[in-house]
């Protein structure tokens, strides 16, 4: 029996969220309990689990909604950091919430203290700078019906 060489190779880390938002074109971000600054609806991807598994997972366990992503918006290759490894975070399409289903989030009380409409430049003061960068070229990338990669939150020319 041959050994498999790609149990060999380097692994990285892997986040995926979604890009959700109401029908005036505002975000959805959530506010962790566990970090100074906003995220986007989302989490790490789980050994064995596809980003968009994940994404579909993440959504159910913090906003208590069943919501089906669409395409990718953004992937970014973000560097390693001194409290982080390196990694590869993903961007869906969450599409557009309807008031009906704004009314059913329920957040997990120990994970997300809280959540809030934004508009873009909103949400670029309570997301992390790196987020910000990342959260506006997958706005762009929706408007343009694109998708796009970037690397810290940078576009790759």
């Amino acid at each position: 029996m041959t050994e498999d060489f790609t149990a060999t190779l380097p692994r990285k880390r892997m986040g995926a969220g979604a890009l959700l938002t109401d029908d005036r074109g505002r975000l959805l971000l959530v506010e962790p309990t566990y970090k100074p600054y906003f995220e986007i609806p989302g989490g790490a991807v789980e050994a064995d689990e596809s980003p968009h598994t994940a994404v579909v997972r993440e959504l159910e366990e913090e906003l208590g909604l069943s919501v089906q992503p669409g395409r990718m918006l953004v992937v970014d290759w973000v560097p390693p950091r001194p409290d982080r490894s390196e990694g590869l975070m993903m961007v869906f399409d969450g599409g557009i919430l309807t008031p009906a289903e704004t009314e059913r989030i329920r957040l997990p009380a120990d994970e997300l203290r809280s959540w809030a409409w934004c508009s873009e430049r909103q949400a670029g003061e309570l997301l992390s700078e790196l987020l910000a960068r990342r959260v506006s070229a997958a706005v762009r990338a929706r408007a343009e019906g694109t998708m796009v990669y970037l690397d810290n939150g940078y576009f790759v020319a």
